[in-house]
């Protein structure tokens, strides 16, 4: 079957970074779907993955975590599937991804795909869908409010992947205000589109900004990059005992800022769940059916913002590429092999 992936990790530049590959198909077992892949996404974790793992041995390292695809076997230990069916996720970290024509993955951490909208649309969402959600509810749990604070979320960096999903599942299942950071003319008007409240500039200092707004110290804080950047502007305008949540890497994070405040720092990661096989890895299946819901209602849509064709070596290099710029805005998806 074909596939895309490296034998060398590197930078994007490389003419190796990512190549075109004939592999073996697998065959599923125990609570395994083969699923054959339609759509893809691409996500900052694909470069990251590319740029840091080496391969081991002779195989290719195969990357993407997103994909919509239709079942074609499922393992014995498999019931809430059945061949044919259309399917949505994200995947596990620790197993070779879906660049590739068939793939495996736990059926526990799958969704049916939303029936309303195009493929190469479904497949800009799990990973980023699961990321907010898990956030949003499982480690900021802002249904517990916070005492004295402005029922609110900053979200910084609301015009990539996670903030644009998360901007719609605040505005569709809680009523926090939510104020959005984003930096240029488009990526405003992208943010205020999806339904941020406010909008304020992450390039200018954010603390005036936030308290111009007249609402109040906001309970919770969602960082999506550059978060060792912004810890003494949060510490300012984050209300005493609020809630700050983050998903990039920082290569140091000084916290002490927010010890006078009592602010609790929360990681989140979706692939803990798939890679612990925790007790309640079923929890991600059920958003991703949740959220098909929610789309099939009309109450949320697609993030995806560009597609960049065929599934090919070609066409990810782009998308890394683009991705790295740090000009991306929303999701880039491709379709079809």
């Amino acid at each position: 079957m074909k596939a895309i992936g490296y034998a060398t990790n590197g930078a994007i530049e490389r003419i190796d970074s990512l190549i075109d590959l004939e592999i073996n198909k697998p065959s599923a077992s125990g609570h395994d779907l083969l699923v054959k892949v339609a759509a893809v996404s691409v996500n900052p974790v694909d470069t990251k993955v590319r740029k840091a793992r080496p391969a081991e041995g002779d195989a290719p390292v195969i990357l993407g975590w997103d994909a919509v695809g239709e079942v074609v076997e499922a393992g014995d230990k498999v019931s809430q599937f059945n061949i044919g069916d259309k399917v949505w996720y994200a995947g596990a970290i620790n197993r070779p991804g879906t660049n590739a024509e068939y793939h495996l993955v736990d059926a526990r951490i799958t969704g049916h795909a939303p029936k309303s909208i195009k493929t190469s649309a479904a497949a800009a969402l799990p990973l980023t869908t699961l990321t907010a959600q898990e956030m949003i509810f499982d480690r900021l749990k802002v249904t517990d409010i916070v005492p004295g604070a402005a029922n609110a979320m900053v979200i910084i960096g609301g015009a990539g992947g996670v903030g644009s999903i998360a901007i719609q599942l605040l505005r569709e299942q809680t009523d926090l205000t939510i104020i959005a950071t984003a930096s240029r003319p488009e990526t405003q008007a992208w943010v205020k589109e999806l339904g941020a409240h406010h909008v304020v500039d992450h390039s200018k200092p954010l603390a005036g900004q936030i308290a111009a707004l007249n609402i109040g110290a906001p309970a919770f804080v969602f960082s999506t990059s550059h978060s060792e950047t912004y810890v003494p502007q949060i510490a300012e305008f984050i209300a005493p005992q609020g809630r700050f949540g983050l998903i990039d890497d920082p290569k140091g994070l000084d916290i002490m800022p927010l010890k006078v405040k009592a602010v609790s720092i929360h990681w989140e990661l979706m692939f803990t769940r798939p890679l612990f096989t925790t007790e309640d890895i079923a929890r991600q299946g059920e958003i991703l059916n949740t959220v098909a819901d929610l789309i099939d209602a009309g109450k949320i849509r697609s993030t995806a913002t560009e597609n960049f064709g065929k599934i090919n070596a070609e066409n990810l290099k782009r998308a890394h590429a683009l991705l790295e710029s740090g000009k991306a805005k929303g999701k880039i998806v491709l379709e079809g092999f």
